[in-house]
């Protein structure tokens, strides 16, 4: 936790998975600090050893929560689902919750889709890495769908990697 309490996420506003945990928070309202760990500047701040120290597996995102941190951003997500349930990120169902959980694994672990749910948390990144590096989508007229309407969204759009304080001016928003 920071000085003021908040929690504080170390992040890279490129990363996937960095913006997955900062849609969980917005979704959650969870206010927090982030504190910005270039993965390219001096050769990759995650090898520093402050950096190491706090997160040995040396990626992004982390999170600094009561007390503790905690990396890999499907981790911070069930963190977060199961200490700050409401509002709730999976459904009630215990077979629809596997579902979702399913497809975020496969997402976030495969490739690094109602209610927003863990799974769209793991698309949207996906899809804009996905324009970023030209990827026709055309094929898939559904995941693009899904992803303009959750992108319509207040948490999906101040998550957005063009919005963090990291962002360079000329990749702003």
């Amino acid at each position: 936790m920071s000085e003021s309490g908040k929690p504080i996420l170390y992040s890279y506003f490129r990363s996937s998975c960095s913006w997955r945990v900062r849609i969980a928070l917005a979704l959650k309202g969870i206010d927090y600090e982030t504190m910005p760990i270039n993965l390219v500047q001096d050769g990759g701040q995650q090898f520093s050893k402050e950096f190491q120290a706090l997160n040995p597996m040396k990626q992004v995102p982390a999170l600094k929560i009561d007390g503790i941190t905690i990396g890999q951003s499907l981790a911070i997500i069930e963190y977060l689902e199961e200490t700050r349930p409401t509002p709730p990120l999976l459904p009630q169902d215990p077979k629809q919750r596997a579902s979702v959980r399913m497809i975020s694994d496969l997402i976030a672990g495969g490739i690094q889709p109602l209610q927003v749910s863990m799974a769209d948390l793991c698309l949207v990144p996906q899809v804009a890495n996905a324009d970023r590096f030209k990827v026709d989508l055309s094929p898939y007229p559904t995941i693009s769908r899904i992803n303009k309407t959750l992108l319509a969204l207040e948490a999906f759009q101040v998550s957005h990697p063009c919005r963090q304080p990291d962002t360079p001016a000329e990749l702003r928003a």
